[in-house]
């Protein structure tokens, strides 16, 4: 809950990157010329790359209310994974943030839409960057297009993983240029692209930091990638897991509590950081999670549903009363808790600067790395006795406190493995996905819980305003 960081970028960039709001893709004609003015030397290329990372950070809704307006980046991802997933739900039924956990998101979704336009905004920050990459100094040229070409390929992978085939813009267009803008290019695509850029820079970057892009950062996003593919390359995968894990530079926190509380420590690859109480660099995500006393602006988001309960005592171990809490009837996380929160006292307390949180957004930590190695090695079969995929798994089983010697591990074990090491890490949905059992989980989850589902919900809605924008170029996702 430390410091970093953008806010230098936050002050000056935005005679440059102010986006229409309703063209986002678009730098608008007369800030196309700031442009020009702004990027006059290295200081000015590095506060624009930290532009890049603002966007993903997003704007605090508690600090600035007009969701027209701002986009919040990486906040509220969770309504789009978790939510999403027979992990969590919304407290209540009212509302757009809803929507998701009842499947029935629709195309004017402003939560949905809002994600979307920020991975955009992400894109165009990247792209304005690597025009301009000459007027950085030579020595630092390669890093910076290093951390670019990363965030583009990060964003690009969430995008494309969450609304099918996308738009590709690999560079600033023109706000006339309606074909670059809108057309949705085939996924497979779109992963060619991600690959590139990750390739690039995995090739560029050193493990030097866990705030900004690093080796291992597209690294592991990278084997992330090769397991999502259509066809996967189990084989480059399990490469990247390794040379992650040969590099020597992390480590499991031998206390569960210390990968959320000690933050940017020795299991942290990738992380989005936030300031507590800096309303220009805070998140609100972590007080919206709070129900049976209600620190955030709404009723409570992320409350953990019952089926995940019961993994938790079956395969928690120390993990479980790190996670998630139960005030009454109400199952509640706590794996971000705001600085200053005691959930001993009768009711709860969340400090005083709850709606100013400063817990960090974990991208990509140690262990995911690890249950990957062992995803890798896998390779889709039904299970392995291998015994690096064996070390792997065992090691995070060893940290939960489950130290019974794992002699097999099946594709549901890993799966659940998984779900109750990462849970609320906004994971559960992609890896749902890329087991391929996405539509059987959540028809079976939606049975129990009454709601309506069908595969054509695996893919969320186009934003329509997008589309309108577009004058109909842009297509629609079947079903909506």
């Amino acid at each position: 809950m430390k410091h970093i960081k953008y806010i230098i970028f936050a002050v000056t960039v935005s005679v440059f990157v102010s986006c229409d709001t309703e063209e986002f893709l678009n730098p608008l004609p007369d800030t196309a010329v700031a442009v020009d003015g702004f990027f006059q030397s290295d200081a000015d290329v590095l506060s624009g790359v930290y532009g890049i990372y603002d966007a993903l950070q997003g704007v605090n809704s508690n600090t600035e209310s007009n969701i027209g307006d701002f986009n919040r980046g990486v906040q509220f991802e969770h309504l789009l994974t978790e939510h999403r997933t027979d992990n969590t739900r919304n407290a209540t039924l009212e509302g757009s943030k809803a929507d998701f956990h009842r499947y029935v998101v629709n195309a004017n979704n402003v939560e949905s839409e809002d994600y979307y336009a920020s991975m955009y905004e992400v894109i165009f920050r990247a792209n304005n960057i690597l025009d301009f990459i000459d007027v950085a100094d030579e020595s630092n040229r390669a890093r910076y297009t290093a951390e670019a070409k990363f965030l583009r390929a990060y964003a690009y992978f969430k995008l494309v993983r969450m609304f099918g085939a996308v738009p590709l813009v690999t560079s600033v267009v023109g706000p006339t240029d309606n074909e670059s803008l809108f057309t949705r290019i085939p996924i497979a695509q779109v992963y060619d692209q991600i690959i590139t850029d990750l390739e690039e820079a995995a090739s560029a970057l050193d493990n030097s930091s866990k705030s900004r892009a690093s080796k291992a950062a597209a690294q592991g996003i990278l084997a992330k990638v090769y397991l999502s593919l259509d066809s996967p390359d189990y084989a480059a995968a399990q490469q990247l897991c390794e040379a992650i894990v040969n590099s020597s530079d992390f480590a499991l926190e031998g206390n569960f509590h210390d990968v959320f509380y000690n933050e940017l420590n020795n299991e942290i690859i990738f992380a989005v950081q936030y300031e507590t109480g800096n309303s220009a660099e805070s998140q609100s995500f972590s007080s919206e999670f709070t129900s049976s006393t209600r620190a955030g602006s709404e009723d409570g988001q992320n409350i953990v549903n019952e089926n995940l309960v019961l993994d938790f005592a079956a395969f928690g171990g120390n993990r479980t009363a790190e996670s998630y809490i139960t005030f009454g009837t109400s199952n509640e996380v706590i794996k971000f808790l705001p600085d200053g929160s005691d959930i001993t006292t009768s009711p709860p307390s969340y400090g005083s600067s709850a709606r100013d949180a400063g817990n960090d957004y974990i991208a990509l930590r140690y262990a995911d790395v690890l249950l990957m190695h062992v995803e890798a090695i896998m390779a889709g079969g039904a299970s392995t006795t291998n015994a690096a995929a064996l070390s792997s798994f065992q090691a995070v089983r060893d940290r939960a406190g489950l130290t019974a010697t794992v002699s097999a591990i099946t594709k549901e074990d890993l799966l659940v493995e998984r779900r109750v090491e990462l849970a609320f890490e906004n994971q559960r949905w992609f890896d749902l996905l890329r087991f391929g059992v996405a539509e059987s989980v959540l028809s079976a989850h939606s049975v129990e819980m009454g709601y309506v589902f069908d595969a054509r919900k695996l893919l969320l809605p186009i934003p329509a305003r997008e589309i309108n924008i577009s004058g109909g170029l842009l297509t629609q996702n079947a079903g909506y």
